[in-house]
């Protein structure tokens, strides 16, 4: 385990004491009616769900940065954190539709569904490209936008659509990401799927390696391009389609993460994985701790907490760009 791995690691067990006391009630398990009750069922899962929402986003993220060589690549442009938003939409309009016991698992089941579909469409568009590692990286960013812009267009379309307004509402709450009523079910959903997408990066990790000295030499020290495509399919949409099925969208940590942990290591892919799957987990539950203490009527949704975090700090990266400095 490297340096930065340390770091974080020791930051998160940290912050995990301090995420189950935290909220609009400040807990003290020593007077507080009922402690044990509140923290087992109710702030220890959504503690457990920010950790691997968190982890899913930060490795995604710093394999996505590694595999197209942008500091500025984000698990979105996959195309999967939409579909599998497609997804959960599509549940609202027909989960109503279904028996009440398989109901109450329509929207993770809808947006793990939709995230398939994209990784589907992403392998059948981009990898089958015959053309050079450069090639099918081009070919694949555009299948990805490709996708996104679908499936926002889409999403769009159910919203304008929805068949009553409680459906808008749970729509565009959805949406906005958010932690809030969770429970161990959707433990149970997300960190199996999650746990596995990063052990899939981290299989992908010593291709991306190579790839950093170029496509060419990467094909000379006998990297497949499309076993490592793959990989990294199946990786992020594990990752990122977990975190989607149970907590909605959830921007920017794929994009944040990678540059806090990258000083801290020797900037190669195989080092940033685990550091930011840690560091990715450390974010989201400050975040959702946060959103949990601010004194507003109603609780801070976690995906427009971290948007507001994250459009500046993306600003701040193009900034750095411009000047020549990143």
């Amino acid at each position: 385990m490297n340096r930065a791995a340390v770091v974080f690691a020791l930051l998160l067990a940290a912050l995990v004491p301090l995420s189950l006391l935290a909220g609009r009630v400040w807990i003290d398990p020593a007077t507080t009616p009922n402690a044990a009750i509140i923290l087992m069922e109710l702030r220890l899962p959504r503690a457990v769900l920010a950790i691997a929402v968190g982890a899913g986003l930060g490795a995604a993220g710093a394999a996505m940065q590694g595999y197209l060589r942008n500091p500025l690549a984000d698990p979105g442009l996959f195309g999967i954190a939409p579909m599998a938003a497609l997804g959960a939409v599509a549940s609202f309009w027909f989960g109503a539709l279904l028996p009440p016991a398989i109901a109450a698992w329509s929207l993770p089941a809808f947006a793990l569904i939709g995230a398939g579909l994209a990784m589907a469409l992403l392998a059948l568009i981009a990898g089958r490209t015959s053309s050079g590692a450069g090639g099918g990286i081009a070919l694949f960013t555009l299948a990805g936008l490709m996708i996104a812009s679908l499936a926002g267009s889409l999403t769009a379309l159910a919203i304008t659509l929805a068949p009553n307004p409680f459906a808008l509402s749970e729509i565009v709450l959805w949406l906005n990401g958010a932690l809030t009523d969770r429970s161990w079910r959707e433990v149970a959903i997300a960190a199996p799927l999650t746990g596995a997408g990063i052990v899939v990066l981290i299989l992908a990790s010593r291709s991306l390696d190579a790839l950093t000295l170029g496509e060419d030499a990467a094909r000379s020290l006998g990297i497949d391009p499309r076993r490592l495509l793959g990989l990294l399919i199946v990786g992020v949409g594990l990752t990122v389609g977990a975190g989607v099925a149970v907590a909605g969208i959830i921007g920017f940590v794929g994009l944040i993460v990678p540059h806090l942990v990258r000083p801290l290591t020797d900037r190669l892919p195989s080092s940033l994985i685990v550091p930011s799957a840690l560091a990715g987990a450390c974010l989201v539950l400050i975040a959702d701790s946060s959103v949990r203490v601010l004194p507003l009527i109603t609780e801070l949704r976690l995906g427009i907490a971290l948007s507001l975090i994250g459009a500046p700090f993306f600003l701040w990266l193009l900034l750095r760009m411009r000047s020549g400095s990143l």
